[in-house]
């Protein structure tokens, strides 16, 4: 006997459980919904720790940073208000030692020294975090007080200028400088004799017909000099622009036998710990790692 019932086949009786393939979607939805909040509640922790690795990697290992000024043409290209090369500023190196004669380093200048920029101040908070930020990428301009320069001579020396060939001298020998680019006209060289005091640094612009740098602060307190204290760290990669991409060499400008490696590199007494903030990074990395993948099976599991 056929049955009277609308609505399909016999064995369907309404008010029966949904079909299988709408149950699975369901599920799906549901587990869909359920990774988005547990995604957006993770985002700001994520966000936090990224900026602490951030800050932890900037303050002691390395830096990126804008080329202010042309001071240091043709090592370097960079002037006021233009595009100039971004160069990685490598912290490790003076972990083990101080600078020394031919590393190009950047530094917190003098209250003495006039700014190659002018950076506005930030307004608000969020427009300071948001120069902090470039500043650690590179892209934004640095601080009035940062310099990058070359040093010529460290605590002890004695720096001059000039032999009879217009050359620097330290401690009475010339100095190898093939970096120099467009050198001061020969009549306005000299300068010292300057002694460098303990814990100092004599430093000078590889564009010396544009550099306002230690021979332009002679009469300061401290004689022209920085303090090693002062200084961040050691210029070692340019990397940006592209075309530009390379390392940055701190020849044996002083003739003392010492190879000429580019900054932080693999012949360097430093070299090997170049490696440090990449390999800090990695151990970071992996216990986040491993502790969201815990969390993401027990959550499943539950």
């Amino acid at each position: 006997m056929s049955s009277d019932r609308p609505g399909g086949p016999a064995d369907v009786v309404p008010g029966d459980d949904e079909p299988e393939r709408t149950r699975d979607e369901t599920a799906t939805a549901g587990r869909k919904a359920k990774k988005k909040g547990s995604l957006l509640r993770e985002l700001p922790v994520l966000l936090l720790i990224a900026f602490v690795l951030a800050l932890v990697v900037k303050t002691f290992f390395v830096q990126a940073f804008f080329i202010p000024s042309g001071s240091m043409e043709q090592t370097l290209h960079g002037c006021p208000g233009c595009t100039g090369d971004r160069v990685l500023v490598n912290k490790v190196p003076y972990w083990f030692g101080e600078p020394e004669p031919g590393d190009i380093v950047v530094f917190e200048g003098p209250d003495t020294w006039t700014p190659e920029i002018t950076v506005e101040e930030p307004s608000n908070w969020f427009t300071g975090a948001l120069l902090w930020v470039g500043r650690t990428l590179g892209v934004a301009p640095p601080s009035e007080d940062d310099f990058v320069k070359r040093v010529i001579a460290t605590e002890g020396q004695t720096v001059q200028c000039c032999d009879v060939e217009g050359r620097l001298t330290v401690d009475g020998e010339p100095l190898d400088e093939p970096y120099i680019f467009e050198n001061t006209p020969i009549e306005r060289r000299p300068f010292g004799p300057v002694t460098v005091p303990e814990g100092r640094l004599w430093v000078m612009g590889d564009h010396r017909s544009a550099s306002a740098d230690s021979r332009s602060h002679v009469g300061d307190e401290y004689s022209g000099t920085v303090g090693v204290d002062d200084v961040i760290g050691k210029a070692s990669l340019i990397v940006w622009p592209i075309d530009r991409f390379g390392t940055l060499e701190s020849p044996d400008i002083q003739g003392l036998g010492s190879t000429v490696v580019p900054a932080g590199g693999s012949q360097s007494p430093v070299g090997a710990v170049v490696a440090a903030p990449y390999v800090v990074g990695l151990l970071g990395a992996v216990p986040l790692t491993a502790w969201r993948r815990r969390r993401r099976l027990r959550r499943s599991a539950a």
